[in-house]
C-alpha cells in the first residue's frame, strides 16, 4: 500500500477514492479549510495551462481528471478552489483597482473584500450556453461578481457590496445602483422592474373620450334641428292649408299643385276661397328675387338709382348687391372693354397656330356667347382675354388701355366647366371664403359677410346655404345650385369680368334656363360677361347679347346675337323652318354648311376669309375709341391695388378651412387615430417579452469576462419598426392633404389667393392630426415596450419622424396621379424606414461611400436618436464605444438628431411646394 506520507510514491487513484469514499461535502470543506487562497493563487499566478497540465500529470497520472482526484490532490497539496467547478480562477481586478473603485457600480461583489478580490472562474456548460443566447447565469465562483438582477438595487454600504429589493414607488432595472423614483401615475409595486405607467393612457382615453362625446353632441344636435325645421315646415303647410284652401277639393290632377305662400300676390280671406277659379298653376308665379328681378325692369333699369337708393328698410336684395359692389369698386361702371388686334398663338410643336387673325372688340354692360367647333380656339381665346395664355402676339387692351393683362387678375372672375368646389364646406363657406380672400383688404369681416348674404338671395341660394355642397358623386344639393355656388364664389369677389367654360352643360333645361337668367341679370348691372357655349338650347342662344364664331383659329362673325341669321343667309345659307338657329349655325361654323347651301362655297375657310375681307382689322381699330377717362382709369388701378386680404391673413382663412375640412372629414381623422393605435401597439407587443431590456454589449472593464452576448442591433431593430410603422400610418393621409385639392389650388391661385398661403394653411392644419395620431401611437408603444428612453423623448422623435412622413407624402402628391399617390408614399416610407442603419450598418456603408445616403433618410436620424437615448443610462453597464463602433451611429447628439428631422421635413415641404406652385403653371395663370 502505497505510503501517504511520501510525496515521491506514486498517486493510486483507487486507494484514494476508498479512502473518501464515506466523506460527505462538510467534511471535505473541513479538510479544506486549512487552506491558504494567497498561496494558491501565487502558485499559479506564474502558470500557463501547459504548466497545469504537467502538474495534473505528474500527480495524478493524467490529464482527465475527475472531481473526485481534484478533491483529492487538494487535500494531498492542502489547496482551495473557489470556482464552483474547481478549475482555477482568474483575477479580475487587483489590490490597487480595488481600493480605487472597489465593486463597479450596477454589479454585486458580495463576497469580495482587499483580500478575496473579485475573479473570473470558467463557466460550467450549462451557463456558457445561456451566456450565449445572451441571458444572465449564477456567478460560477465564490468571489465572482454579477450584474444586480432586476427588481434590486446594489449599492456599496461601509464598502460592502449590498443588494436590496426595490421599495414601493420605484423601479430597479438590471444592473441598478440606486432604486429610480417612478413618476405620478405609474404602477411600480415592490420589486418592480420597470415602470408601468398609466398617465399618457388615461390622456389618451381622455381625449378620445371628449372627441367622440362632441360628435355625438353635434349629431344629436343636427338631428333635432333637421327635426325641428321639418316640423316646422309641416305646421306651416297645415295652417296654410286651412286658412286658404281647406274648402277646396283635393285636385290630383297634373297641372294642379299646392300654392305656398309666395305664390299669392294680396291677402286672400277664406270666405273668397270659393271665388277662386280654377286655373293651371302656371298662371301663378312667384314674384321675382335677385337677379331675376332685373328681368322685370329690364327696360327702365337705373343702375344709379339703386346706387343711389338709401333707404335700406325697403331695399331690395338687387339694391343691396348694387349698393355693395359700387362700395368695392368705387365706381359706378362695373364692366370692362376688351379690345384685340391681330392675335395670334402658334405652340412649338403645333403644325399651325392655334389663334390668328383674330380682331374685335367686346363691350362691357354686355353678355358675349364664343362658339365654334372642337378645336377652333374657343378656349385659347378666351385664356387670352383672362391674360392666362403665354407667348401671344397681337395687342389687347383692357378699357383703352394696352398692356399686360395680368394685373387685372383680381377683378376678372373665371367659373370653369367643372364645378371645383370643396365638398366638405357648406354654400355659404364657400362662397364666404371666397370673399374674405380677395374682397378689399379695409372690409371689416361684418361687411364681408353682409355682402354674401345679399349675394346669396340674388343668386336664390339662402334656403341651401347652410348645406354642404357635396361631391358629383354623392352630391347634396342639385346639379344648377352647384354651379350658382361656383359662379357665386366669383361674384363674391365682384369682379368686373366674369368668363365661364360651357356653365350649361351637363344641367337640365330648367337649371340650364336658371344658369343664363342669372348672368343676363349680371350683364345688365354692367358687368362683361364672356362665356363659352356650345350647342346652346334656342332660349339659351336667344339669351345671348352678342357671339363671337371661331373656326380653325380665325374669327368667322363677331357681332349681336339677332344678326347671326341674317348675316349667314346673305351668304346663301338657308334656315330651315321649325328649327333651331343655334343649331343650323352650328353645322355651318363646323364646315358642315353644305346642307343649308345646295351651291356656292360653304367652307370654314370661305367663311373667315369673308368675315375678313367685310371686316378688316384697321377698320375696327379706327372705329373703336377709349371712353374711359384718365380718373376712372386710375379709380381702377387704385381698386386692384386693395384688392385681396394681406398674407397672415390668408394664412390664417386657409388654415382654418382646412381645420374645418378635417373636422368634416371625421372618419377619416378618426380612422388614422386608430391605425396609429393598432401599430404602437403591435410593435409594443413585439417588444414585450424583453421586459425593457432592449440592448446588451461586453461589460466595462475588468468585469468583461463574465459578459453574456452582445445585443447590439436590439435598438436599430426597434427604430426599424416604429419607422416602418409610422410610415403605414401617415404616408396616406399626408398624400391625401393636397392631391385631393389640386383643381381646388389651381383655380384660387388664377384668382390671385396667395400660393404659398394657401399651402402653410394646409401644413398647418396637419399637425394637430399628427400631434393626436402620435400620441396614440408613442402611448401604447411606450406601455408596451418599456424602454430606457423616456415618453417624452420618445414623443418627440416619433412627431418628427411623422412630419417628415408627411412631407414625404406631399412631395408624392405633387408628381402623381390621386390614385397613384397612397401606394407610392407607402413605397418611399418603407425606403426611408429601412435605410436607418440596422442592416447594413452605417459602418459597412461608409465603406461603401455611401453614408451621405443613410444620413439623407430621416429613419437614420430617427434610430439615431433611439439609440443615444436607450445607451446613455447604461454607460456604467457596458462598452457602448464598442457599441456605436459597429453600428456607427453617433452617441449623445439626441438635440441634433432632432434638429435634422425637423430640417429634412422643412426641405421635403420646400420641395412640395415647389413642385405645387412651378407644376402645370399654365393652370394657375
Amino acid at each position: 500500500m502505497t505510503d501517504p506520507n511520501d510525496p515521491s510514491a506514486p498517486f493510486n487513484q483507487t486507494e484514494f477514492d476508498e479512502a473518501i469514499a464515506g466523506l460527505n461535502q462538510t467534511e471535505i470543506d473541513e479538510l479544506m479549510a486549512g487552506t491558504n487562497q494567497t498561496e494558491i493563487d501565487e502558485a499559479i499566478a506564474g502558470a500557463n495551462q501547459t504548466e497545469v497540465d504537467d502538474f495534473l500529470l505528474r500527480n495524478t497520472g493524467s490529464k482527465e481528471v475527475n472531481q473526485t482526484t481534484v478533491i483529492g490532490l487538494m487535500k494531498e497539496t492542502n489547496q482551495t478552489f473557489t470556482c464552483h467547478n474547481m478549475l482555477l480562477p482568474t483575477p479580475m481586478q487587483n489590490a490597487s483597482s480595488w481600493a480605487a473603485v472597489g465593486c463597479l457600480r450596477g454589479f454585486f461583489c458580495p463576497n469580495n473584500t482587499a483580500e478575496h478580490l473579485p475573479e473570473y472562474c470558467p463557466p460550467s456548460p450549462d451557463c456558457g450556453a445561456r451566456r450565449l443566447m445572451s441571458a444572465i447565469c449564477e456567478p460560477q465562483g465564490i468571489y465572482e461578481p454579477t450584474i444586480c438582477p432586476a427588481g434590486f438595487y446594489c449599492p456599496v454600504v461601509d464598502g460592502r457590496s449590498q443588494k436590496f429589493q426595490c421599495p414601493s414607488g420605484s423601479y430597479c432595472r438590471r444592473g441598478s445602483a440606486a432604486a429610480r423614483k417612478c413618476s405620478i401615475g405609474s404602477y411600480c409595486p415592490a420589486g418592480a422592474k420597470k415602470e408601468t405607467s398609466f398617465v399618457a393612457s388615461g390622456l389618451a382615453i381622455l381625449i378620445d373620450t371628449i372627441l367622440i362625446t362632441i360628435c355625438v353632441f353635434l349629431k344629436l344636435r343636427a338631428f333635432y334641428v333637421a327635426k325641428s325645421k321639418k316640423g316646422k315646415k309641416v305646421n306651416k303647410k297645415a295652417a296654410t292649408f286651412f286658412t286658404k284652401g281647406a274648402s277646396l277639393p283635393n285636385f290630383r290632377g297634373k297641372n294642379y299643385e299646392q300654392l305656398e305662400d309666395e305664390q299669392y300676390h294680396g291677402s286672400i280671406s277664406p270666405e273668397s276661397h270659393n271665388m277662386i277659379p280654377m286655373t293651371n298653376t302656371a298662371a301663378y308665379r312667384r314674384r321675382p328675387t335677385g337677379f331675376q328681378e332685373i328681368g322685370q325692369v329690364e327696360h327702365n333699369f337705373s343702375l344709379a338709382d339703386h346706387i343711389n337708393d338709401d333707404d335700406v328698410a325697403d331695399s331690395t336684395d338687387l339694391q343691396r348687391f348694387v349698393q355693395s359692389l359700387s362700395k368695392i369698386l368705387g365706381a359706378t361702371k362695373f364692366g370692362l372693354t376688351f379690345e384685340f388686334q391681330n392675335l395670334r398663338f402658334h405652340p412649338s410643336k403645333a403644325p399651325r397656330p392655334i389663334l390668328q387673325d383674330v380682331s374685335g372688340c367686346i363691350n362691357a354692360g354686355s353678355l358675349w356667347g364664343v362658339m365654334g367647333a372642337s378645336g377652333a380656339g374657343k378656349s385659347t381665346f378666351v385664356n387670352v382675354l383672362m391674360g392666362k395664355q403665354a407667348g401671344i402676339t397681337g395687342i389687347t387692351k383692357v378699357n383703352g388701355v394696352a398692356g399686360d393683362i395680368k394685373k387685372y387678375k383680381k377683378i376678372i372672375g373665371y367659373v370653369p366647366q367643372d364645378d371645383i368646389v370643396l365638398p366638405e364646406l357648406t354654400v355659404r363657406e364657400n362662397i364666404l371664403h371666397s370673399a374674405r380672400i380677395r374682397l378689399p383688404s379695409n372690409w371689416s369681416d361684418s361687411e364681408i359677410q353682409h355682402h354674401v348674404d345679399v349675394l346669396l338671395s340674388c343668386l336664390q341660394l339662402s334656403h341651401v346655404k347652410d348645406s354642404l355642397v357635396g361631391s358629383p358623386g354623392a352630391p347634396v344639393i342639385s346639379g344648377g345650385q352647384r354651379k350658382r355656388v361656383s359662379i357665386g364664389m366669383e361674384l363674391a369677389a365682384a369682379p368686373m369680368a366674369l368668363f365661364l367654360d360651357e356653365p350649361t352643360s351637363g344641367l337640365d333645361a330648367t337649371a340650364a334656363a336658371s344658369i343664363m337668367s342669372t348672368l343676363k341679370a349680371l350683364s345688365r348691372l354692367g358687368m362683361t360677361i364672356i362665356t363659352v357655349i356650345h350647342q346652346p338650347r334656342p332660349e339659351i342662344f336667344e339669351s345671348l347679347d352678342s357671339l363671337v364664331l371661331l373656326g380653325a383659329g380665325r374669327m368667322i362673325y363677331q357681332g349681336p346675337e339677332d344678326n347671326i341669321r341674317p348675316y349667314l343667309e346673305n351668304l346663301g345659307f338657308h334656315f330651315p323652318e321649325h328649327s333651331n338657329p343655334a343649331d343650323i349655325m352650328g353645322d355651318i361654323i363646323a364646315g358642315e354648311g353644305r346642307h343649308y347651301k345646295p351651291t356656292g362655297d360653304a367652307s370654314v375657310q370661305w367663311l373667315i376669309d369673308t368675315w375678313a375681307t367685310t371686316h378688316p382689322s384697321s377698320a375696327l381699330d379706327k372705329t373703336k375709341n377709349s371712353t374711359i377717362s384718365t380718373t376712372e382709369i386710375t379709380s381702377l388701378t387704385s381698386t386692384i391695388k386693395q384688392r385681396g386680404a394681406p398674407f397672415h391673413r390668408q394664412t390664417l382663412l386657409c388654415l382654418n378651412r382646412s381645420l374645418l375640412q378635417q373636422f368634416r372629414m371625421k372618419s377619416s381623422f378618426f380612422f388614422e387615430l386608430g391605425v396609429g393605435s393598432m401599430a404602437g401597439f403591435l410593435i409594443g407587443l413585439s417588444q414585450l417579452n424583453g421586459k425593457g431590456q432592449v440592448f446588451q454589449s461586453i461589460y466595462v472593464e475588468p468585469y468583461q469576462f463574465i459578459s453574456s452576448a452582445a445585443q447590439h442591433t436590439s435598438i436599430p431593430q426597434i427604430a426599424l419598426l416604429v419607422g416602418l410603422a409610422i410610415g403605414l400610418t401617415a404616408s396616406a393621409p399626408g398624400v391625401k392633404v393636397f392631391s385631393e385639392e389640386k383643381l381646388v389650388f389651381w383655380r384660387e391661385a388664377a384668382a390671385g389667393h396667395n400660393r404659398f398661403a394657401y399651402y402653410m394653411g394646409k401644413v398647418l392644419s396637419t399637425i394637430p392630426r399628427m400631434i393626436l395620431a402620435n400620441f396614440h401611437f408613442t402611448t401604447l408603444f411606450m406601455l408596451l415596450s418599456t424602454p430606457d428612453i423616456t415618453f417624452l423623448h420618445s414623443f418627440a422623435v416619433n412627431l418628427l419622424y411623422f412630419w417628415c412622413i408627411y412631407g414625404i407624402a406631399s412631395c408624392i402628391s405633387m408628381v402623381t396621379r390621386r390614385e397613384d399617390g397612397p401606394l407610392l408614399a407607402v413605397m418611399c416610407s418603407l425606403i426611408v424606414g429601412v435605410l436607418n442603419g440596422f442592416s447594413p450598418t452605417l459602418s459597412t456603408v461608409r465603406d461603401w461611400k455611401l453614408a451621405w445616403l443613410w444620413r439623407a433618410s430621416p429613419g437614420t436620424w430617427l434610430a439615431e436618436a433611439y439609440f443615444t437615448e436607450n445607451l446613455t443610462p447604461l454607460r456604467h453597464l457596458y462598452d457602448i464605444e464598442t457599441a456605436r463602433d459597429t453600428l456607427g451611429y453617433w452617441l449623445g447628439v439626441y438635440t441634433r438628431d432632432c434638429l435634422m428631422l425637423l430640417m429634412l421635413g422643412a426641405v421635403y415641404r420646400v420641395l412640395a411646394f415647389g413642385g405645387l406652385r412651378f407644376m402645370y403653371p399654365s393652370r394657375q395663370r
